[in-house]
């Protein structure tokens, strides 16, 4: 179609953009930086750390810390209550709500219209524009683009301020070409209550010639799942024979994958599965190669990028390096300065450096998102591809897990604890699946193996079965059912595991299988 050739044609002059990123990743972040400074100066933030001295990240590293969201807080509830010049210039019309901080239930991330427009809507047309650029056959726009997004309306905060999901943000504002093409309509997607919406999102969408799917992976099964339901249909290719493009993030894909192409089935292109790194604070990375799995740091997005090495992580006053400074292999915490006003602002997530010239990296899960209660330093990544690694395996299929630690007492050693809730039951039984993903966590992680050797400081793990739709209830109660909400993989504390195991005590169906006589 005529549609098809002209949308290629416009989404792929960003190519010229991209090569740049590839081939000129520094010249392009110390360009930004100087911008970025320049643009903030006149903002009350700037004026109170002396931006009009600085010229040098050195010197902004000397007149502004490193801050979490709770420490940066007083300025954004400024730019809230609708003061202007406080982050950066003007009014800051729209803040993105996400989950909460150590002092609030939720947090709300200032959204300018030059990081909406500049970074978010940017994004998106990148990521088409990469594929579109490696297929060149394909033919996007001649179908509907299914884009799951949060499960809130745009709420007034007072005076000119909105607040609500980044998708309700992103909905409310999209360019007529992309609008023309989203399904379903707004008022579905937008819709409060997430197991209503679910139903009326399948029953809207699978008619319809949906030919990309956009969401995190969780999520966008259930909706799936239940378009097979109302569908009748038994595979996905049915219902959608000219899907092309799974866009995801938020979490690991290699475990959702086999019960995503078992789900989907044939289709009339080859379907790609395309993975992004973004958050309510930005879009910071894309999958510019289809064969690879590791992301290109997007570099002129109005993201500025320091990165603090993980061995520095909760020192007093961390080292914090520049691009050019960064090493293949090692891991980093992000810290961002943005077109939103966040200024050295730490975002909690730590990447695994795959290459530099160009820059790409590997989410390897966030700083508060590991398993280190016995030395054995296990991040959320490990987790992921153990996972996937004992269920392929197997044979099983996972719908959502997460793991935290079984501390030491005077009659057992340590070890931790897995909540798994499966699609489908390993063939090897509860006992198998543990020893499979145990062993995949020795290969990748020689603390963990170190820890592991004779069972002296940790146990082998423990699994325990959840019944369908335990995560979901968690979520439910935490406020944070649907949309971009997920299951933290780690933690060092109780908390959530209790939480989880009492809800499944309450519901009627309970399937336990011990992985060890303690």
């Amino acid at each position: 179609m005529p549609f098809n050739s002209v949308f290629r044609w416009f989404i792929r002059r960003r190519m010229v953009n991209i090569e740049m990123v590839r081939t000129r990743p520094v010249e392009i972040q110390r360009a930004l930086f100087s911008k970025l400074i320049h643009i903030g100066r006149n903002t009350s933030f700037g004026k109170e750390h002396g931006f009009s001295s600085v010229t040098r990240l050195q010197e902004f590293q000397r007149h502004v810390p490193i801050r979490t969201y709770d420490q940066l807080k007083p300025w954004i509830d400024r730019s809230i209550s609708g003061e202007s010049n406080v982050l950066w210039p003007g009014i800051t019309p729209w803040f993105a709500k996400s989950s909460g901080t150590t002092s609030d239930r939720s947090k709300f991330l200032p959204v300018t219209k030059s990081a909406l427009y500049g970074c978010h809507f940017k994004g998106g047309q990148d990521l088409l524009a990469l594929f579109s650029d490696q297929r060149r056959q394909s033919k996007l726009y001649g179908g509907k683009h299914l884009v799951l997004g949060g499960s809130s309306s745009l709420l007034e905060l007072g005076g000119s301020a909105y607040a609500g999901d980044l998708s309700a943000i992103i909905v409310e504002n999209l360019p007529f070409w992309v609008e023309s093409r989203r399904t379903p309509h707004r008022d579905i997607a937008l819709m409060e209550e997430w197991e209503q919406k679910v139903d009326a999102m399948a029953v809207a969408t699978m008619k319809e010639d949906v030919r990309i799917l956009a969401g995190i992976p969780s999520w966008m099964l259930v909706i799936m799942k239940r378009v097979l339901e109302h569908s009748g249909a038994s595979t996905l290719g049915e219902v959608w024979p000219n899907l092309q493009l799974f866009m995801h993030g938020g979490v690991s894909f290699s475990p959702y994958r086999t019960e995503f192409e078992s789900l989907i089935g044939t289709t009339k292109y080859p379907l790609d599965y395309v993975e992004t790194h973004n958050a309510s604070e930005g879009l910071f990375g894309l999958q510019d190669r289809l064969e690879e799995e590791d992301l290109l740091l997007m570099l002129d997005y109005g993201i500025y990028f320091e990165f603090i090495p993980m061995s520095e992580w909760g020192s007093e006053n961390p080292i914090s390096l520049e691009l050019r400074e960064l090493a293949v292999g090692h891991e980093y915490a992000l810290v961002i300065s943005t077109s939103a006003g966040l200024w050295r602002y730490a975002l909690g997530d730590v990447i695994r450096v795959t290459e530099v010239h160009p820059f790409r990296m590997q989410v390897s899960g966030r700083v508060n998102a590991y398993l280190n209660a016995f030395g054995e330093e296990l991040m959320a990544h490990q987790a992921e591809k153990a996972m996937a690694e004992a269920c392929t395996l197997s044979g099983a299929m996972v719908r959502d897990f997460t793991a935290a630690p079984v501390y030491m007492r005077s009659d057992r050693t340590g070890g931790h604890e897995w909540l798994i809730e499966f699609v489908k039951m390993p063939q090897t039984g509860m006992l198998e699946f543990m020893a499979f993903l145990d062993a995949s966590l020795i290969r990748q992680n020689s603390d963990y193996a170190a820890k592991r050797t004779g069972g002296l400081a940790i146990e082998q793990p423990v699994g325990r079965v959840l019944s369908s739709g335990s995560f979901d209830a968690w979520l439910k109660s935490q406020g944070k059912l649907g949309g971009q909400h997920k299951i933290p993989r780690l933690s060092n504390e109780r908390q959530l595991v209790e939480q989880v195991l009492e809800i499944q005590r309450g519901m009627s169906e309970r399937m336990e299988f011990p992985m060890s006589s303690n």
